[in-house]
Formats: structure tokens, C-alpha cells, sequence
């Protein structure tokens, strides 16, 4: 009986994983940037390249950017910080969130780019080529990667 529940709960976690487009070794990996406090200090230090998942809230929507691959655009406040970060999201490698609002929850997990007004999260969507970790973004229950 014990075994057939951890069988169940590795099934559980490895859908679970799929979902969030992660290895399951990764939903318990802490080199993975979760917390708010983690960006603080990226940002603070300058720090880029940094995989990063977290959430907030829309306070801007911004024009897509066309030029070259384009990307849906908007910004957020991050839950538990005055930070506010650029979502720039690749829109020819996913699709964009349609019905996208001012105060509506995103969460994200993607690449911390810094830059002086507080960074950029970027690779939101799957690498086609494999060789970077799948981004996504979540927004009222939907995935978009």
C-alpha cells in the first residue's frame, strides 16, 4: 500500500511539473530564484542572467514591442516588494495573454535581466533549440510558454 501511494504522489508532482513546464527535479531545486527579497538583491547588485519565478501585480501595459522578435510588454509590482519589473514576452514563440489587465495577478518564471528601472524578465516560453530553461507565464489559471 505505501508504495503504490509514493507511486501516486510522484505521479501527482510529475504532472504537476509538466504543467508548470519544469523537470520534476526542479520544483525542489533552490537554485531556482523565488523570492521577492532574491530580486531585491539581484537588482541591487546588478545581477543578470539569474532564472527567477515569482508573481505580481500588472501595474502598466505597455505597446508590444515590434521590432525584430516581438514580444507583449507590461510591467509589474512584485508581491511583497516596491520593485516593479518589465515582462517582455516573446509573442512569436507563445501566445500572448489575451485580456490582459491593470491589476491583474501574473506569475512568471523566466530570466532576471538587470537594468536601472528595476529589470527585465524574459524567456517566458519554451526554447525551441533545448539548450535554455522553458519559461512561462500563468495568468487566471492559464499557462502561456
Amino acid at each position: 500500500m505505501k508504495k503504490i501511494i509514493v507511486v501516486l504522489i510522484l505521479f501527482v508532482l510529475s504532472i504537476v511539473a509538466d504543467r508548470l513546464g519544469l523537470p520534476l527535479e526542479q520544483l525542489f531545486n533552490s537554485a531556482v530564484v523565488t523570492e521577492d527579497n532574491r530580486l531585491e538583491d539581484a537588482y541591487a547588485n546588478q545581477q543578470s542572467d539569474i532564472q527567477v519565478r515569482g508573481q505580481g501585480t500588472v501595474v502598466k501595459l505597455l505597446s508590444d514591442d515590434l521590432k525584430g522578435s516581438r514580444h507583449q510588454k507590461f510591467i509589474l509590482k512584485l508581491d511583497g516588494s516596491k520593485l516593479t519589473i518589465l515582462i517582455a514576452h516573446n509573442i512569436d514563440l507563445a501566445p500572448r495573454i489575451p485580456n490582459l489587465a491593470t491589476g491583474d495577478k501574473v506569475e512568471f518564471f523566466g530570466e532576471y535581466e538587470w537594468n536601472k528601472k528595476g529589470g527585465v524578465i524574459h524567456w517566458t516560453h519554451d526554447d525551441p533549440a533545448g539548450r535554455h530553461p522553458d519559461g512561462w507565464l500563468r495568468h487566471q489559471g492559464n499557462f502561456y510558454q
